[in-house]
């Protein structure tokens, strides 16, 4: 039997949870439900469940302002966020699984599962997600990268290149070092390009602060700073030429 708390300020959206995870998910037991930051300090303060189901925006401050007070939190954390695109891509770059509301019972479960055997988000992490979150017009510094044993943390200015790996990216770092992440290229394509990037191809993704210049024959391909050459597609000729002289 697990123990979970919910942390949630609008009491209907709290009692529909607790219902759909009493109903769903007999193995999971409520034994705490809080509104408000004070709420949840003085439930944490008597036990930390399995798994908390934390809400981002709470009436008397933040779930990170929880999690604050409590810096050495053992529980998994199941964030539960309102459907907001700025929201969405604060988690996306910091690689923390949440779940948004509205939801359904497919989604939920996903969460609880991923609950289970998730890597618990670091310092680091959710730190990336608070900045991120707090200032919604700001372009991130930072991104979690999700290997397959580990998440490692890197500064968006340090990629040069990504690649395409089947439906995995093969991420290219100045310094020479290359991780493997396990997520689509075209996943990475949306939230980067706000970064300074440029899909040239079906399977490149590039840095453009990293383009040396711009080769016509053969086909057409950049050479990077780094010394890569990588192809760019037909398609995709005008808009490079176009962003090279907007740079130039």
């Amino acid at each position: 039997m697990l123990t979970a708390i919910i942390v949630e300020d609008f009491l209907e959206a709290m009692q529909l949870l607790k219902s759909d995870i009493e109903t769903n998910h007999p193995e999971i037991q409520i034994i705490d439900t809080a509104q408000s930051v004070v709420e949840a300090a003085k439930a944490l303060r008597k036990t930390q469940p399995d798994i908390l189901f934390l809400d981002i925006m709470l009436g008397d401050g933040t779930g990170f302002d929880v999690l604050e007070i409590f810096p050495e939190l053992k529980s998994k954390i199941i964030f539960v966020t309102a459907s907001d695109e700025f929201a969405i891509k604060a988690f996306k770059f910091a690689a923390i699984d949440y779940v948004l509301k509205p939801y359904n019972k497919e989604e939920l479960a996903n969460a609880i599962h991923k609950a289970k055997h998730q890597i618990q988000p670091n310092t680091e992490r959710l730190s990336i997600l608070k900045r991120t979150l707090s200032s919604p017009e700001k372009v991130p510094d930072r991104i979690s990268l999700h290997t397959l044993d580990k998440i490692t943390v890197v500064l968006i200015d340090d990629i040069v290149r990504c690649e395409s790996d089947s439906n995995n990216t093969m991420f290219y770092l100045h310094d020479g070092q290359k991780i493997f992440v396990t997520k689509t290229l075209k996943y990475f394509a949306e939230i980067l390009k706000p970064c300074g990037f440029l899909r040239v191809h079906q399977s490149h993704l590039i840095n453009v602060k990293y383009i040396s210049a711009f080769i016509k024959t053969d086909g057409g391909y950049l050479m990077l700073k780094n010394g890569d050459n990588v192809p760019v597609s037909v398609r995709k000729k005008a808009e490079v030429i176009e962003v090279l002289d907007q740079m130039y």
